[in-house]
Order: structure tokens, then C-alpha cells, then sequence
């Protein structure tokens, strides 16, 4: 049995959590619903002006692949983060995080000096968030963070696509794929966000190579945006292409699961969206912990659907570890 359910590489940034209205976003010149990358000058003038104008309403350990990480913990899956952060006061902010959070690291034999990463969360009243991002250190993640025993000693390697802006994090992730495919360890990949697709695309491509991946998370904007035609069958028969199975989430309408021999439908669990943040974070992370747990595929779906209704329903992009045991003690009730 591996070591690790879920070995994931992915960025390590703090979160600061705003509600805003959709004229400040304008006022702002931020492009909504998508992911920016900005200097530190330019996030703290955002940051300047979001606390002239409202209050924040939370800060969090944050980074698409910790989310996931965090969930599949939370329900006892064993996962591991590897991230890179600065020995700065939100560095140290970051490593507790993940300690009460039950996601095994060695950031504890980091000491570089450096900037923490740090993402602004702005969250419409339609319940869009919208994200400006300063990666600071985490820019520099590469071979040298990677952990290749504990990476041989787990069932999934699992890749942010966030990572795939910095070139020396793609030479790191090309390093894991060939770690993982030699030693029998399933590789997933997600999109993270419709900026990747839109962006970063060569390096992306670059990530998936010839040889692909054996999961890919992304969203329906992400398979049109990959398909360049604005089809989402399109943009399916594509990346069928250069995975063994797709998991593509679709918002209010549930999501699928598809490969070249099935597709399976999860229903949507219906709740009042507040905040969309970490909804296909936490859908991922339910999802890898359901398959390396023993469920089948539906039943991970259904666990993973659940699972980022609920997320959407409260702020923030994680929900508290109790709400994920009960989801999946009355999950397993239904199931058994």
C-alpha cells in the first residue's frame, strides 16, 4: 500500500477574502471571474484600495492543489503538498495551515528568504470570484522542492495547472511525470483555471506532452477555451486525446465523467451559491479521495458533486473538517 493516496505540486499562496461589487472590479480595470498575475506594487495598491472600501472578510492558506489537498485529508485520505514558500511571516502562516489541516509537507526544511505568494479574493454579488495573484517565491518552485521518495511511494501524482506560468516549475512538474511513470504512479492534472487555457497554453501542452495524463480536471469554460472553437464536444474529443478520463464539472449542472468507453452524469446537489471559490479545488480533491478509497467512480463523483455544492454555499474556498466528515458519514449511510 503507497505511502501517500495523493502526491500533489502546486502553489502555496495566502488568501485574502473580500465581497466587492462588480463597479469596483470595472474601477479596478480586474477582468472578472479569471485569475491575474500581478507585481507585488500593483496587488498592494489592490489590496490599498479594497480596504479603503470594504473590510476583508477572511485570510487562508490558499493555492488551487492545497485546496484539494486539504479535502482529500479532511476525510482521511493521506496527502501530500509540495509547495515552496518564503520565510516570511506568511510563510509560517502557511506551514500551520497545512498542519491543522492534516496535509503532510516538509516546508519545516525550508528557510528561504523570500515573499510568501499572496492571492486577493474578490467575490461579486453573483457569487464570481475573481482573482489577482503576486506568486512571489513560489515562482521559483522547481526540481529542488520536489520530494522524488515520497512522490515513488504514492498512488497519484496530482499538477496544478497554475504552476505551468513559471518555466522552471514546468521543468519541475516534466521531472515528477517521469518520476511518477516509472514507478507506476497515475498522474492527474488540472486546469485550475480558464487564464491558464487562455495564457499559458504552450506551456501547458508542454506539461501534458505526448505521452498525457491519466485524470484531467477542468471545467466547461476550460474545454471550450482548449478547443478554441467554443465547443465543449469539441474540446472533449480533444482532450480524450491526451488523457484517459476527463472529469469536467459543470457548474449548477453537475458534472462528467468520460473516457473512451463510458460517460456517467453527477447530479448537482442544489444550495444558494455565495461564493464560487474552490468549488472545483475541493470537487478534485473529493474526487481523488474517493477513488483511492475505494469507491467507484460515481460514487466519487456524487461524494466530490456534494462536496463543492457545499463549498459554494458558505465563503471562503475550504469548508471546516467536520462538514466533510458528516457529508461523508451520511454519504456512506445512503451507499452501504
Amino acid at each position: 500500500m503507497a505511502q501517500f493516496d495523493v502526491f500533489a505540486v502546486g502553489n502555496a499562496l495566502v488568501d485574502l477574502d473580500y465581497e466587492v461589487t462588480d463597479e469596483f472590479l470595472a474601477a479596478q480595470g480586474v477582468e472578472k471571474g479569471v485569475m491575474t498575475l500581478l507585481e507585488k506594487d500593483v496587488q498592494q495598491k489592490l489590496v490599498n484600495g479594497l480596504n479603503n472600501e470594504y473590510t476583508i472578510k477572511k485570510r487562508a492558506g490558499g493555492g488551487s492543489a492545497a485546496n484539494s489537498m486539504v479535502t482529500t485529508a479532511q476525510f482521511g485520505g493521506k496527502a501530500f503538498y509540495c509547495c515552496k514558500v518564503g520565510n516570511d511571516e506568511l510563510g509560517k502562516f502557511y506551514l500551520a495551515d497545512l498542519n491543522k489541516a492534516g496535509v503532510e509537507h516538509r516546508l519545516s526544511q525550508q528557510n528561504t528568504p523570500g515573499d510568501t505568494g499572496q492571492c486577493v479574493v474578490m467575490v461579486s454579488d453573483d457569487a464570481e470570484r475573481t482573482m489577482c495573484t503576486f506568486l512571489g517565491i513560489t515562482t521559483d518552485f522547481s526540481t529542488n522542492e520536489l520530494h522524488e521518495d515520497l512522490l515513488k511511494d504514492s498512488t497519484y501524482l496530482y499538477i496544478e495547472g497554475h504552476l505551468v506560468y513559471s518555466p522552471e516549475a514546468v521543468k519541475a512538474i516534466l521531472r515528477a511525470k517521469q518520476v511518477a511513470r516509472e514507478n507506476g504512479v497515475k498522474i492527474a492534472l488540472t486546469f485550475s483555471d480558464p487564464a491558464v487555457v487562455k495564457y499559458a497554453r504552450e506551456h501547458l501542452e508542454q506539461v501534458i506532452g505526448e505521452d498525457g495524463v491519466d485524470l484531467l480536471f477542468c471545467n466547461q469554460d476550460e474545454v471550450r477555451d482548449f478547443s478554441q472553437t467554443n465547443d465543449a464536444e469539441a474540446g472533449i474529443a480533444m482532450l480524450l486525446k491526451h488523457t484517459k478520463r476527463l472529469v469536467m464539472t459543470c457548474g449548477s449542472q453537475g458534472a462528467k465523467i468520460i473516457d473512451d468507453s463510458q460517460r456517467i452524469d453527477i447530479s448537482p446537489y442544489k444550495v444558494k451559491a455565495v461564493d464560487t471559490t474552490g468549488a472545483g479545488d475541493t470537487f478534485a480533491g473529493a474526487f481523488l479521495y474517493g477513488i483511492t478509497n475505494g469507491m467507484d467512480l460515481k460514487q466519487a463523483g456524487q461524494l466530490a458533486s456534494r462536496s463543492a455544492a457545499e463549498c459554494v454555499a458558505i465563503f471562503g474556498p475550504r469548508l471546516e473538517t467536520d462538514v466533510q466528515l458528516k457529508i461523508l458519514q451520511e454519504f456512506t449511510t445512503v451507499n452501504s
